[in-house]
C-alpha cells in the first residue's frame, strides 16, 4: 500500500485560532481523506508551535508571570483542538513543540549540527522584526520597516549562533530544478529559485540569549542561549514520526512526505528547512505546496492587524459543512482568495441549497411518490445515456484536479454531475411518465438519478464528510463512506451502480435550508428560512 504523509505548519499560539488556519486545516484533512478514499496509507500530522517573544509577550499581556508560558499556551491549545473536531478534521498526530520528545529531537539536532560544523558563533547586528520573530539584512529592510508585516524594525547587535547556509545553496537549487524537492504552485518554485539565483544565503541565526529570550529550548552545547522559534518549529515534521526514537517508523513515511503551507513562511520551508536537513544528511522534503492568504478589505488576514474572521463565528451562523465547502470552492487552491460573507450566503444559497440540496429533495420525494420508496432496476428501457456518460467521467477529472491540489475545479467538475441531474429531471419529467403510465421507463429514470447522487456523494466525502454521509444514508445506504475504497483505476461501470437495486430509501429533512437575508439589514443578518418539506416539486 502507497503511503503518504501530510503536514500542516504548526500554529503560533499567542491567541486564538483564526479563519487562516482553518483554511489549511480543511485543505490537509480534504486531501487526507481522499488519499485513503482511493486506498493510500496516510498519516496526517498538524501541532502548535509554542515558543518564542510573540508567546513571551502575549502571556504577560494576558496576566501570567514570567516562567509560566506553559501555563498560558495550556489555555490556548485546547482552542485549536476543539476548533479542529468541529471542522470534522480527522489528524493521526498532534504535536506540540513542548513535547518531550520534539525538545529531546531539537536537542539531538542542535548536537548533530554543532559537532558537524556546521554551527558557528558571531556577533549579529541588523533589523530584527518581533511579531515575525525574523531578522532582516539592510539590504531587505533599507528603511527599517519589517518587508513582511510592515512595521518598525529594531536594530539588535548581539552575539549568537548561526546555521552555515551558503554551502548548501547551490546543491539545494539543484534538488528544486531536478529532485527530489517539488515546490507548488511553479509560481512559488519560481520565486524560491529566483531568490536562490539572485542571493547569496546569508548564515541564518538559530539561537536567542537568554538575557533576552528565557521561553524556548536551551541550546545543549550552551546554556545561555535558547534555540530560534522556526528552528523549533520546522523539526516538528521528523520530531513526530520518530526520527529521535522510532527510526524504522521515520523511514517509511519521511519520503513521502508533502508541507502544505501559507505563502508568507514559502522560505522558511523551502530554504532554511531543507539547508537543516542536508547538514544533517538527511534527503530534503518531498513536496512542498504554499497556498494563498485570505484577504479582507484589500489586506491579508491576520490576528496582528485585527481583521481576521472567527471560524467559530461562521460555523454557528452557518454549520461545519458550508464553511468546508465555501474555503475550498470560492478560490483556486495556491491563489489568494477575498472573503465575504455576502458570497459565502450567495455560494451557499445557489450551490447547496439549489443545485445539491434541490436535487436530492425532489429525486427521494419523487422515488418516495412513484416507486414506493424502494430503488427500481434500470432495465433496458431508458434509452438514454447521458446522464450516466457524465456520471463515469467524473471521478477521472476530479482525480487530474487533485493531482493538483486544485480543490475549486474538483468540485466545479463534480457540479457538473449536480446540473446534469437537475437538468436531467426537467428533460425526463418522471410526472409526465407517470401520468403516462410508462412504468418502465419511470423506473430506470428514477435508477439514473439515484445513481448519480449516490456517485455525488462518493466523490463529495472528501470536501463535505458529514454531508456526503447523510446523503448516503438518505439514500438507504447502511455503510459509513469514511470505509469506501473508491481508487481512480477502479472508477468504471462500479460507480454507477453504488446504490443497489432493491434499496429502501430514508428520506430526512432538506440539508441545506435556503438562507433568506433581508436588504434592509445587509448580509450581516441573515435568516435561515425552512423549506416546506412538504412543497410540490416541479411537476410532482
Amino acid at each position: 500500500m502507497a503511503t503518504f504523509y501530510i503536514t500542516t505548519p504548526l500554529y503560533y499560539v499567542n491567541s486564538k485560532p483564526h479563519i487562516g488556519h482553518s483554511y489549511t486545516q480543511i485543505a490537509c484533512d480534504t486531501v487526507a481523506r481522499y488519499l485513503r478514499q482511493s486506498g493510500f496509507d496516510v498519516f496526517f500530522m498538524t501541532g502548535t508551535d509554542e515558543h518564542g517573544e510573540k508567546i513571551e509577550e502575549a502571556a504577560v499581556k494576558a496576566g501570567f508571570k514570567a516562567g509560566d508560558e506553559k501555563r498560558f499556551v495550556d489555555t490556548i491549545v485546547p482552542q485549536f483542538i476543539e476548533l479542529w473536531k468541529k471542522l470534522g478534521i480527522r489528524y493521526d498526530r498532534f504535536i506540540r513543540t513542548t513535547d518531550a520528545v520534539h525538545e529531546a529531537t531539537v536537542k539531538k539536532v542542535l548536537t548533530l549540527l554543532f559537532e558537524n560544523g556546521k554551527i558557528t558563533k558571531k556577533i549579529y547586528e541588523g533589523w530584527f522584526c518581533t511579531p515575525c520573530e525574523t531578522f532582516w539584512t539592510a539590504t531587505q529592510a533599507p528603511d527599517g520597516i519589517c518587508p513582511d508585516c510592515r512595521r518598525a524594525l529594531e536594530k539588535l547587535k548581539e552575539e549568537n549562533y548561526f546555521l552555515k547556509m551558503s554551502e548548501y545553496q547551490g546543491a539545494l537549487v539543484e534538488h528544486i530544478r531536478k529532485g527530489p524537492l517539488c515546490i507548488l504552485p511553479e509560481i512559488r518554485r519560481n520565486e524560491v529559485l529566483s531568490f536562490l539565483e539572485k542571493n547569496e544565503l546569508a548564515d541564518l541565526c538559530i539561537s536567542r540569549p537568554k538575557s533576552r529570550l528565557s521561553w524556548g529550548i536551551e541550546l545543549p552545547f550552551d546554556a545561555n542561549f535558547v534555540t530560534y522559534v522556526w528552528f523549533d518549529a520546522l523539526i516538528n515534521y521528523i520530531s513526530g514520526i520518530g526520527y529521535l526514537d522510532d527510526r524504522a517508523r521515520f523511514d517509511s513515511l519521511w519520503p513521502s512526505v508533502c508541507h502544505f503551507i501559507g505563502k508568507d513562511i514559502l522560505r522558511h520551508h523551502a530554504i532554511y528547512w531543507p539547508i537543516m536537513l542536508m547538514g544533517l544528511g538527511e534527503r530534503p522534503p518531498r513536496r512542498i505546496f504554499a497556498h494563498g492568504w485570505w484577504v479582507v478589505g484589500g489586506e491579508k488576514m491576520s490576528k496582528s492587524k485585527g481583521n481576521v474572521v472567527d471560524p467559530m463565528a461562521m460555523i454557528e451562523k452557518y454549520g461545519v459543512e458550508p464553511f468546508r465547502y465555501y474555503l475550498l470552492r470560492a478560490v483556486q487552491f495556491g491563489q489568494d482568495g477575498t472573503f465575504s460573507e455576502d458570497l459565502f450566503v450567495e455560494k451557499y444559497n445557489a450551490d447547496l441549497a439549489n443545485d445539491l440540496g434541490n436535487l436530492l429533495n425532489r429525486t427521494l420525494a419523487m422515488v418516495e411518490k412513484y416507486v414506493q420508496g424502494v430503488i427500481p432496476a434500470r432495465g433496458e428501457k431508458v434509452q438514454d445515456d447521458r446522464l450516466k456518460e457524465c456520471a463515469l467521467g467524473i471521478p477521472g477529472r476530479m482525480s487530474v484536479a487533485f493531482g493538483d491540489w486544485d480543490f475549486s475545479l474538483a468540485l466545479k467538475v463534480l457540479w457538473e454531475l449536480v446540473n446534469a441531474a437537475n437538468k436531467y429531471i426537467e428533460e425526463k419529467a418522471p410526472w409526465k411518465l407517470s401520468k403516462a403510465g410508462d412504468a418502465a421507463t419511470l423506473g430506470g429514470v428514477m435508477y439514473d438519478l439515484v445513481q448519480s447522487i449516490g456517485l455525488t456523494a462518493v466523490c463529495l466525502y472528501p470536501f463535505m464528510p458529514a454531508t456526503a454521509q447523510a446523503i448516503w444514508e438518505q439514500l438507504g445506504m447502511k455503510t459509513n463512506l469514511e470505509d469506501l475504497r473508491f481508487r481512480p483505476g477502479e472508477r468504471g461501470v462500479a460507480a454507477w451502480s453504488v446504490v443497489p437495486a432493491g434499496t429502501k430509501i430514508k428520506k430526512g429533512a432538506p440539508l441545506f435550508p435556503r438562507i433568506e437575508v433581508e436588504q434592509s439589514e445587509g448580509i450581516q443578518n441573515p435568516k435561515s428560512k425552512k423549506q416546506n418539506e412538504n412543497r410540490k416539486h416541479a411537476g410532482s
